[in-house]
C-alpha cells in the first residue's frame, strides 16, 4: 500500500470509528426516569404472598444449560399491615420490605438524577418501568420460603451527631430467634446484612446466608446521556481464579454460566457510574450461581457455606451490601477487585495511570475541568518527541510539495515510474514517507484510553467547569467546545502538507467539519481534551514548520522548471 492510500486510509477509519459510535447513541435505547417508588401494603388480617417470595439456590454447581431449583416448600406468609421500613443516611436512602428484608429501593441523595433536578439519583426501584432489587434470605433447617420479620419501628434516619445507624428485624422461627440487622456508616455505600441466630430447640440446625440482586432488562437509567458509546449493563463475578468475569444478561436467561464453589468473592450487577456488589465473607467457601426468577429478572447470586448451630447455640452469617457509585478508593476498600467493576476498557493499562495522574491534579486544583486541561499539558509533554517527529515529517514534506507535485506532472499516468522517482527523491532528501503517520499512530491508543477514561469516571457526572460548562460528562449545551475544535482542526490542516491527490485533498479539507459534526454529541470533558490538544500542537508544529522552512539545507537540490 503505498502513502497516498494509507494517508486516506486513517482518516477514514476514524470517520467509520465515529460513524459507529454515533449510530449507537442515535438509535441506542434512552432508558426512562425511574418513578417515585409506590408499593401496596395488604389490608389488615389480609395474607399476601409475593411471586419471588423463594430465593432460587442450586443444590450444587451445574453444567451449562441446566436451570438451578427453588428452596423447596411453599413460601412464607405474612400476615397484618405491611409496612416498608424507611432508611436514611448521609449518602443512602432505602426502603426494606420486612417480608424476607429485601431492598426494594435505595436512592443516592449525593447523586442527582439529572442536572437541573433536586432529585436524588434511583439506582434500585421496583416499579413499572425498572425491577432492580437487593435481596437476601436464610436457608433454615426446617422452613422454606421467605421469612416474615418484624421491625422495632418503620423509619430510621442517621442524625448529625451519629457515625452508625443499626436496623434490626426480629423473627422466631421453628424455635430459632433470628435478628436481620442492616448496619450503616456515615458516609459509606457499603451495607453490612448479617443474620444472628440463636437455637432455643433441643437438637442442631443447619443455615445459610444467601446474597441476590435481581434486576430486569429494561435500560439503563444513568446512560440517558451524550456519550457515545454504551457502557456495560449486565452481571459480573469476581473469584481468585478470575478477578473480574463480565456475564451479560443474555448468558444469564439461557443459563449459559456455570456455578461455582469459589473462597471468597464478589458478585455484582454494574451500569454506566454505579455498581451494586454483594461481597461475603473472603475466608469463606462460597457457592456462585446465576438464574432467572419467576418474574424472568436477570438473578446474579452467592449462597454462603452451610453452618451448623447446636442446641443452646448462637451464630451469624452475613455479607456487605454495596449500593453506589464507581469510585475506585470506595471500591477498594469493600473488597478486593472490585475496583475493577470500573472498566476502562481493553487499554485499563493505558487508562488507570492516567486517571491516577488525573485524581492527583484534581487533588490539588479541585476543578475536574481544569484538571483534565494539566493532564492533556501532560501528555502532550510526553508525547513530545513523537510529535515533533511527526511534525518535522510534515514540515518537510510540506517545504518538497512543489517538487513532489513537478514530479507527478513529469511522469503523468506512468504510475510505476512516478513511485520509482518519488522512492529516490526521499531517499535524497532524507524523507520518512510514513514519518507523520506513524507517531501519530502511536498516540492514537492513549486518545481512546483517555476516552473510556473519561466516559467511566463517575467524578466527571455533573462535574462543572467554568461558564457555561456545568456537565463534563455532557456535551457541550452551546457547541462552543466542538466549534472551537473544528476551528483548531482547521489551523492544523494549513500547516499540513497539501495531499497531491485532489480528491484526497478534498476529503482532508472536509474532515474538520465532519469531526465538528460527530463531536457535537461527545462529552466535554473529552472536546476540553482534544481542543487543548489540538492547540498545543498547534504551537508545536508551526515552530517546526518555520524552521523547517528556513533551514537552507532542507530541499537545496530541488529542480526547478
Amino acid at each position: 500500500m503505498d502513502v497516498k492510500r494509507l494517508l486516506l486510509l486513517i482518516p477514514l477509519a476514524v470517520l467509520a470509528y465515529l460513524l459507529v459510535i454515533q449510530w449507537n447513541q442515535d438509535y441506542g435505547q434512552v432508558a426512562p426516569e425511574p418513578e417515585a417508588p409506590t408499593f401496596t401494603a395488604p389490608a389488615p388480617g389480609e395474607e399476601r404472598v409475593d411471586p419471588d417470595d423463594d430465593l432460587a439456590v442450586p443444590a450444587a454447581p451445574r453444567a451449562e444449560g441446566e436451570v438451578p431449583g427453588d428452596m423447596p416448600g411453599e413460601p412464607a406468609r405474612a400476615t397484618g399491615t405491611r409496612d416498608l421500613i424507611a432508611v436514611a443516611t448521609d449518602v443512602l436512602d432505602l426502603r426494606i420490605d420486612p417480608q424476607g428484608g429485601d431492598i426494594v429501593y435505595a436512592a443516592l441523595p449525593q447523586h442527582r438524577m439529572t442536572l437541573d433536578s433536586d432529585r436524588p439519583y434511583v439506582l434500585l426501584s421496583d416499579s413499572e418501568t425498572r425491577s432492580y432489587v437487593a435481596r437476601s434470605g436464610l436457608q433454615l433447617d426446617g422452613h422454606s420460603g421467605r421469612i416474615g420479620f418484624t421491625p422495632e419501628r418503620t423509619s430510621y434516619r442517621m442524625s448529625d451527631d451519629e457515625n452508625r445507624l443499626e436496623v434490626d428485624l426480629t423473627a422466631e422461627v421453628n424455635g430459632v430467634d433470628v435478628i436481620k440487622r442492616f448496619s450503616f456508616e456515615r458516609g459509606s455505600y457499603a451495607v453490612d446484612v448479617h443474620y444472628y441466630l440463636a437455637n432455643n430447640t433441643e437438637e442442631p440446625v443447619t443455615a445459610r446466608f444467601i446474597g441476590q440482586l435481581a434486576r430486569d432488562n429494561s435500560s439503563d437509567p444513568s446512560a440517558g446521556v451524550a456519550l457515545g458509546m454504551s457502557s456495560y449493563l449486565g452481571a459480573a463475578y469476581s473469584s481468585p481464579e478470575d478477578r473480574y468475569e463480565k456475564v451479560d444478561f443474555d448468558d444469564i436467561q439461557r443459563g449459559r454460566f456455570n456455578n461455582r464453589d469459589v473462597q471468597g468473592g464478589w458478585v455484582a450487577i454494574l451500569q454506566h457510574y454505579f455498581v451494586t456488589a454483594w461481597v461475603p465473607p473472603q475466608n469463606q467457601q462460597n457457592l456462585q450461581y446465576a438464574t432467572t426468577d419467576s418474574r424472568d429478572r436477570n438473578v446474579a447470586a452467592f449462597a454462603g457455606s452451610m453452618s451448623t448451630v447446636a442446641p443452646d447455640g448462637e451464630a451469624r452469617l452475613g455479607a456487605t451490601l454495596y449500593m453506589g457509585p464507581k469510585v475506585q478508593s470506595y471500591l477498594e476498600q469493600v473488597a478486593p477487585n472490585l475496583r475493577l467493576t470500573v472498566d476502562f476498557g481493553w487499554l485499563w493499562f493505558i487508562a488507570n495511570p492516567l486517571f491516577w495522574l488525573l485524581d492527583q491534579i484534581h487533588s490539588l486544583i479541585g476543578n475536574w475541568g481544569w484538571s483534565i486541561v494539566f493532564l492533556t499539558i501532560v501528555v502532550k509533554l510526553v508525547m513530545w518527541p513523537l510529535s515533533a517527529k511527526a511534525y518535522k515529517s510534515m514540515a518537510r514534506m510540506r517545504k518538497l510539495g512543489p517538487e513532489m507535485q513537478r514530479l507527478k506532472e513529469q511522469y503523468g499516468d506512468d504510475r510505476q515510474k512516478m513511485s520509482q522517482e518519488m522512492m529516490k527523491f526521499y531517499q535524497k532528501e532524507k524523507i520518512n514517507p510514513l514519518g507523520g503517520c506513524l507517531p501519530i499512530l502511536v498516540q492514537m491508543p492513549v486518545f481512546i484510553a483517555l476516552y473510556w477514561m473519561l466516559l467511566e469516571s463517575v467524578e466527571l457526572r455533573h462535574a462543572p467547569f467554568m461558564f457555561w460548562i456545568q456537565d463534563l460528562s455532557m456535551r457541550d449545551p452551546f457547541f462552543i467546545l466542538p466549534i472551537l475544535m473544528g476551528a483548531s482542526m482547521f489551523v492544523q490542516q494549513m500547516l499540513n502538507p497539501t495531499p497531491p491527490d485532489p480528491m484526497q485533498a478534498k476529503i482532508m479539507k472536509m474532515l474538520p467539519i465532519v469531526f465538528t459534526f460527530f463531536f457535537l454529541w461527545f462529552p466535554a470533558g473529552l472536546v476540553i481534551y482534544w481542543v487543548v490538544n489540538n492547540l498545543i500542537s498547534i504551537a508545536q508544529q508551526y515552530v517546526i514548520t518555520r524552521k523547517i522552512e528556513n533551514d537552507p539545507t532542507v530541499g537545496k537540490g530541488m529542480k526547478t522548471k
